[in-house]
């Protein structure tokens, strides 16, 4: 099948961009939009051009570091997949296919569609963890827990940390982000001690970053390649008014 990308090019995070046309020849309907991306590489450094630079990674939908937009929709338009997981067969031979990184202030374009999503990993560092001491793994595991508490723990730990919501959010907010990232904790009884103080130290890192704030228009959560839940959400506003009350941790 035969293609039309439309990327954007950019040298560097303080210079400007713009799109740039690339025919796609010859190509494999099996083929990912990254391995597009490969094959349109190989043609330019063959024809002596500065190839497209991307992100990427596992290639399995698990690391969360193809971070753009492809026709519009931050991953692209099949619902609960990554780029990656992205295949020519969803298009159709001619299309016109724009890709474009991740828009927001807090995920500079470091070059072409690469983007610094480090911001993500500082509302981690400012929070994202257990640090009191819970015993080893045999005493973890002898902690009782209810099946669907485990679940639910579980259902907020599969966000990968991707940054879609982000960008697809009309005010760049990263609360579905930070909410699964607290609540994942939160839920489990070994978060409990530090319940209180995770969810303030985190949600101030996220304001710090300049993510901006949520006005629950759902849209975080419909591009969500692992189809994180709003009612994480609510349980992020639950954990940090809680964590405002005076026998609060």
């Amino acid at each position: 099948m035969h293609l039309t990308l439309h990327v954007w090019r950019q040298n560097g995070p303080d210079q400007s961009g713009q799109m740039v046309t690339y025919p796609a020849r010859n190509l494999s309907p099996d083929m990912s939009v990254l391995e597009m991306l490969d094959h349109v590489n190989e043609q330019l450094i063959a024809d002596g051009d500065e190839p497209i630079a991307f992100d990427h990674d596992c290639r399995e939908g698990i690391c969360g570091s193809c971070s753009m937009v492809v026709n519009g929709l931050p991953h692209g338009p099949q619902k609960a997949s990554t780029t990656c997981q992205i295949f020519l067969r969803n298009f159709r031979d001619g299309d016109d296919i724009y890709i474009e990184p991740f828009r927001a202030t807090a995920f500079p374009i470091m070059k072409d569609l690469m983007v610094d999503r480090s911001a993500l990993d500082r509302i981690i560092q400012a929070g994202g963890y257990v640090s009191a001491n819970t015993g080893g793994a045999p005493d973890g595991n002898a902690l009782p827990i209810p099946q669907h508490t485990a679940e639910a723990a579980m259902d907020a730990a599969a966000c990968i940390g991707c940054g879609a919501c982000v960008a697809a959010c009309k005010n760049a907010s990263a609360m579905l982000f930070t909410a699964a990232k607290v609540s994942q904790l939160a839920t489990l009884p070994q978060g409990e001690a530090e319940r209180g103080e995770r969810a303030r130290r985190m949600i101030a890192q996220m304001d710090q970053e300049m993510f901006g704030g949520c006005t629950n228009q759902g849209a975080c959560s419909a591009v969500c390649p692992k189809e994180i839940g709003l009612e994480w959400i609510a349980k992020l506003n639950r954990e940090h008014i809680r964590s405002k009350l005076p026998q609060a941790t």
